[in-house]
Formats: structure tokens, C-alpha cells, sequence
């Protein structure tokens, strides 16, 4: 079969089990870029020059749910990171008003199947990293009521209650009270991101949680050899949780080629003044200067279906997902340049013989399921408990 052919049947299974994608760092860039300026960047129209992202491509793409990334680094702090936080969820709120056509709200499973129907996408909401709580449950409990639908544990730092996978851990996985936010998210029926977190904390949380996890953003371990993705025995343990991990696109998690040159790519920015995960424009021209003198390893639609195949294998159909990081990453692989690329994955798998009941699982089925889950879980806990007050 030619893959014209794969193609368009990719295309078709998706216009029917659109993906929900676990990851999409928009808000981020949005705020970088043009202070959440939404006449500078009308994602109405091609963006294609500055960003991953715009409404043309998510329909072409056959987007049919994201979680937009409320991201801020972990350089703010305290109520500076909470501050930044609402600005992001805000963010959010002002892409949904302007473009009710395309984008609609979504706070649970049903909101999600509703959308589907309506032929909306689905905008749901996750936070990355703990910092973005300040220690706090009562504001952790507040992004819920935000919309918030995931928490990812740490971003690249440690923190207070929880080792990260790229920095140096101090806990030995999660704190009392990292446990204790874990149950609270479960209480409240915010899902627990693993993406980000030291294989420690991943091992500690799935300990704890009565709810299915997420990996919102990370690719198999055993295939890249990189702290960011998800080591074999903790895949293994996602049948009993009922998580889902969401392989990554990042080309330094997915191919091992790839993680030495972007960290010399990483170290040219910063000798430049900007950050390694700087993508503004300014950065983007320093990383194609550097990429002109020091040709780029490429990864491709056919490197993800690695690490899918393997997860698969590993974990099993229902637990895996899709959670490319688009507009958080500088590169992508080729074929997935951009959030119009997902039938490419999509038909780079049905070549591999995967059938469409697994393949509307990846897309669809299984993040659907998950926070249906966790919304079941949340109300068998509130009725057995109140909010816990729970510091540090």
C-alpha cells in the first residue's frame, strides 16, 4: 500500500478519533513573542513564520483536543511563579473567547466528547512544575477551579517536595508532603503529570495515586537513553494505574543522535545571553547560524513510531498517548515540523500494521478515558473527605 494511500486513511481515522494532544506550549511563546498580543500573533491565520501553531494547522493536523501548557520556569518563584501562572491561564481564557468557532472550553471527559461532536477543539489546561503552586494546596485547589487539568510534578528544577529528572535530587523521589499533594490532586481530580519528574518520583507517585497518571510529554527510555523519558518498569506499572504516557517529539528525547548536539546547541544560546529554551525569533536565528556550521541529526515521523511501538509493547495499547511539545521545542523532527503534522505519524504507523480500534486508542480513547477516571476517583474522595491544609 503506498503511503498516499496510508495518508489518507490516517487522515480519515482522524477526522472520526482526532488526537488529544498532551502538550502544546503556545501560551508560553505567545507571551515571549508579543505579551499575549493577539492581533500581533491571530492564530486565525498562518503563523508559520514564529510559531508551531495556528488554527489552520490544528484542523489540518486533526487536532481534536489540547492541553495548552501554563507553563512558567522555574526561575520564578513563590508568589512571582503563581502570578505568572494566572497570566498563562488567562492566556488561555483569550484564545478561547476569540476564536469560539474553533476552541472551546473543556473541564471534563464529557466537555471533551461534547466538542468532538461539535467539531470544536477541545482546550483543556495543564500546569508544568509544582513551583507554579508556591507550596500551596489552597492554590493548587484554586488553578483547579482555573481550569487546570493536569499538574506536572516538577519542571526541570527540584523542588521543595519533589526531585526533577535534570536536576540534582534531594529527596529521594516525593516528600510527605509530596504525597500529600498527590492525594489532593486525586481529591480534587487534577492529574498527576510524571513527565518532567526523576524516576524516583515517578515510582513514589504511582505509589500513591488512586487516579490514572499522565506523562504528558515523554518517549520511552529504552529507546533514547535520556532522563526526560519513562524507563521500562515504571511503563509497566501504568495497566494497574490506568495511565497514559504521551511519546514526546522533542528530537533530543527521541533520538539519541540528537541529544549531543542540542546540548551544545543549548550551550551557544546560552553563551549568546538567552535561555536554552528560548524560542523567539532572536533565538531561533543564533540556533540556525549554529545549525549552518553543525549539520543537525534529524529525527523523523518514523523515530516517534519507535518509541510508540515500543511503549506499546511495554505498556500496552490503552496506556499510551500522543504529547508533542509543540512551540516548547526549537526543532522537530522531520515530518512533524509543526501541529499539522500528526496524520504523518499517523500513517506512518498503519504502514507498521497498526489497526485503526489501536490507533483511535493513541489518538482519542485513551486520555478521554483517563480523566474520566480520575473524575470518578475525585468523587469518591470528596465524598469521604474534605480540602486537605496540608505545608510544608
Amino acid at each position: 500500500m503506498s503511503a498516499g494511500r496510508h495518508l489518507a486513511e490516517a487522515r480519515e481515522l482522524l477526522a472520526e478519533y482526532p488526537v488529544v494532544d498532551g502538550h502544546n506550549d503556545l501560551p508560553w511563546s505567545l507571551r515571549l513573542q508579543v505579551r499575549y498580543d493577539l492581533d500581533q500573533r491571530d492564530i486565525a491565520v498562518d503563523q508559520s513564520a514564529y510559531l508551531h501553531t495556528d488554527i489552520p494547522r490544528l484542523r489540518a493536523g486533526g487536532v481534536g483536543a489540547q492541553f495548552w501548557s501554563v507553563y512558567v520556569p522555574a526561575r520564578l518563584t513563590g508568589d512571582d511563579a503563581v502570578s505568572a501562572t494566572l497570566e498563562q491561564i488567562d492566556s488561555v481564557d483569550q484564545l478561547i473567547a476569540r476564536y469560539p468557532d474553533d476552541l472551546v472550553r473543556a473541564l471534563t471527559a464529557d466537555d471533551m466528547e461534547a466538542a468532538r461532536a461539535e467539531g470544536r477543539i477541545a482546550s483543556l489546561m495543564g500546569a508544568e512544575g509544582g513551583h507554579s503552586v508556591n507550596n500551596s494546596l489552597a492554590t493548587l485547589r484554586s488553578l483547579h477551579r482555573l481550569g487546570v487539568r493536569y499538574m506536572t510534578l516538577t519542571h526541570n528544577d527540584t523542588i521543595d517536595w519533589a526531585d526533577s529528572a535534570t536536576d540534582e535530587a534531594r529527596h529521594g523521589g516525593l516528600t510527605d508532603f509530596g504525597r500529600e499533594v498527590v492525594r489532593e490532586m486525586n481529591r480534587v481530580g487534577m492529574l498527576v503529570d510524571l513527565s518532567h519528574v526523576a524516576d524516583t518520583t515517578m515510582r513514589d507517585a504511582l505509589a500513591v495515586s488512586r487516579a490514572p497518571v499522565i506523562f504528558s510529554h515523554s518517549s520511552a527510555r529504552a529507546v533514547c537513553d535520556h532522563p526526560r523519558n519513562v524507563p521500562d518498569d515504571v511503563l509497566a506499572l501504568l495497566p494497574a494505574n490506568g495511565g497514559v504516557a504521551m511519546a514526546t517529539f522533542v528530537p533530543k528525547f527521541v533520538l539519541p543522535a540528537a541529544v549531543a548536539w542540542t546540548k551544545a546547541a543549548d550551550e551557544n544560546l546560552r553563551a549568546h545571553g538567552f535561555d536554552a529554551l528560548d524560542t523567539t525569533p532572536e533565538a531561533m536565528a543564533l540556533h540556525q547560524a549554529f545549525e549552518a556550521e553543525h549539520p543537525r541529526p534529524a529525527a523523523t515521523a518514523a523515530t516517534v513510531a519507535d518509541h510508540l511501538d515500543h511503549m506499546r509493547e511495554v505498556a500496552g495499547v490503552d496506556h499510551i498517548g500522543i504529547g508533542g511539545d509543540f512551540d516548547g521545542t526549537a526543532f522537530t523532527p522531520a515530518g512533524l515540523d509543526d501541529v499539522a503534522g500528526y496524520p504523518n505519524l499517523i500513517a506512518e504507523l498503519l504502514g507498521r500494521g497498526w489497526s485503526k480500534t489501536d490507533l483511535s486508542k493513541l489518538t482519542w480513547s485513551n486520555a478521554v478515558r483517563a480523566l474520566r477516571d480520575a473524575e470518578a476517583v475525585s468523587r469518591e474522595l470528596t465524598a469521604d473527605r474534605g480540602p486537605s491544609n496540608a505545608h510544608l
